[in-house]
């Protein structure tokens, strides 16, 4: 996990090939690199970047580092409009005990427009981690997308799903009733591992956390 003051990204790593999952806001690429340095990873082995989502603390540093590393930037269809610039960013649905909240995620530098390589759907494998596949959980936003990896049974949620005070349904959210749709999906693949774009990753009692938490 490269944590961020607001947010986080991951990296996986098969043998020498790395992907990253989010990218942080725009800014961070040297972070992110010095972490990977630091970890005795090489980011030119950065074959590909997954973003879950159109949000600027996901996408800023994305092509930045693409273009570092000659990584393929990966996004579902309806999101990628957005993250190239093309569409505006939807507007969340926005409780009240939100509204603070939110106001303090914009004061993360807006994303710039971002190309998007390959555009993913749900069900399509992602050519890492032994079978990672996208998972459409619309919601969020309407192209959010998490990846699970099956045979390692962890799950990265992007921001469907939070864990900064125990696993909890997200914040934020385009369409509050598909996204609660999105979170009982992910809680029948009963991961060990659970990802988040924020809060700390979880690794025991995950599967009945997040069944809990879904309901």
């Amino acid at each position: 996990m490269l944590r961020l003051p607001i947010g986080q990204a991951y990296v996986w790593r098969d043998g020498s090939e790395l992907t990253l999952v989010d990218a942080g806001w725009v800014g961070a690429a040297d972070d992110i690199e010095g972490a990977l340095r630091g970890a005795g990873l090489d980011p030119a082995r950065i074959r590909r970047i997954v973003l879950t989502h159109c949000h600027r603390d996901h996408v800023g540093a994305a092509q930045e580092l693409a273009d570092r590393f000659g990584a393929e930037i990966l996004a579902h269809a309806l999101d990628a409009p957005v993250i190239r610039g093309e569409l505006p960013v939807p507007e969340p649905d926005l409780l009240d005990w939100e509204l603070p909240l939110y106001a303090h995620g914009l004061t993360v530098p807006e994303a710039p427009p971002t190309r998007v390589d390959r555009e993913v759907a749900d069900g399509e494998e992602l050519g890492f981690g032994d079978g990672a596949v996208v998972l459409h959980t619309p919601g969020h936003t309407p192209g959010s997308l998490a990846v699970h990896l099956p045979r390692h049974g962890v799950l990265f949620t992007g921001d469907t799903v939070a864990t900064v005070q125990g696993v909890t349904f997200g914040v934020f959210h385009v369409d509050r009733e598909r996204a609660r749709e999105s979170m009982r999906r992910l809680a029948e693949l009963a991961p060990s591992v659970l990802c988040c774009g924020h809060g700390d990753p979880v690794t025991e009692d995950t599967a009945e956390q997040l069944r809990k938490a879904a309901v």
